[in-house]
């Protein structure tokens, strides 16, 4: 029986439905770490679950090490360490590092947590992506907006989804957004050509480096418009042509893009432009299933549960 460790900070309506999938495994012993009570979750659900340890700080991989250190003398070997939080990837796979776990490594979850480090692998690989700049301070962005007008995107080294990413169009707004990141500021802040045209993700299954499965969905509008905008309710369209001609380029610069950056096996999301002149540049790419309700889109279009099928194939 494979002991299999799921991390998660809190258990929301996602967590409660990843944990489902995982409860629905005959094979597998699970052993949950959170930072809220197991009791919050439903009886059920509690009574599948063999070993639960609450933690402070999911996020610290010193927390996670001696969480799994101790359990481990309770349960033997682990054999899995999982977690769907953008968050959590790196500290997951330094624990693997530390225990000798299979899984993602510590590198590779830092070419897709980091983006300045994702964009400068795209740039040394021919990958189309849009133009950027890694700053420290107010006077380098100023700087860049000379080589690349207004408006940009300005967003953090390790950001997650559109929450803390802006929209930039005057002097005036680079200080709002320069102000509203804070200490993040001293991380290092990526400033992004803002790309004008469609905005789409590609999501995808892979095994040992080879694609499975992939669908292509379509934002309307794009994220950046729905934060600037409270007023847009947002959509997304998985589109029934992912398979076409249409998508050759972004299906051949996305695998080249998991590749570089050094998927093995996992699901991913990539999200990408395709610009008014027909070129494609690629935004950036997690290593998780997409957020969203992206998961219940791709299940009820394709007729099978992508929660599950990530559970069966990690």
């Amino acid at each position: 029986m494979l002991s299999v460790v799921y991390i998660t900070p809190n258990f929301t309506a996602n967590a409660v439905r990843f944990l489902e999938a995982f409860t629905g495994l005959y094979n597998v012993r699970l052993i949950l770490i959170s930072q809220e009570p197991v009791s919050l979750l439903p009886s059920w659900q509690q009574s599948r679950i063999s070993i639960s340890r609450q933690v402070n700080d999911v996020f610290d991989k010193w927390t996670i090490i001696k969480t799994l250190t101790d359990l481990q003398k309770i349960t033997g070997p682990i054999h899995r360490i999982m977690g769907a939080t953008e968050q959590l990837q790196v500290p997951i796979a330094e624990a693997r590092l530390a225990l000798n776990i299979p899984g993602m490594n510590t590198e590779t979850a830092q070419n897709f947590r980091d983006k300045s480090r994702m964009k400068t692998l795209f740039d040394e690989n021919g990958i189309p992506c849009a133009k950027h700049e890694l700053v420290n301070d107010y006077n380098s962005a100023h700087a860049f907006v000379k080589h690349c007008p207004y408006p940009i995107v300005v967003k953090p080294v390790a950001g997650a989804g559109s929450q803390t990413t802006f929209k930039v169009n005057s002097v005036a707004e680079l200080l709002t957004a320069f102000s509203s990141l804070g200490h993040q500021v001293a991380d290092g802040i990526i400033l992004e050509e803002f790309i004008q045209g469609e905005e789409f993700s590609l999501d995808t299954f892979s095994l040992n480096g080879k694609i499975l499965g992939q669908s292509i969905n379509q934002y309307m509008p794009t994220p950046l418009d729905v934060m600037s905008n409270a007023w847009m309710q947002w959509r997304v369209l998985l589109r029934k042509d992912s398979g076409s001609k249409a998508f050759e380029d972004i299906r051949k610069a996305g695998k080249k893009a998991l590749d570089v950056l050094g998927m093995k096996t996992g699901m991913s999301h990539m999200e990408w432009f395709r610009r008014k002149d027909g070129s494609i540049a690629i935004s950036e790419v997690a290593a998780r299933p997409p957020g969203a309700q992206f998961t219940t889109l791709i299940s009820r279009a394709c007729d099978f549960d992508v929660i599950r099928a990530w559970v069966d194939l990690m």
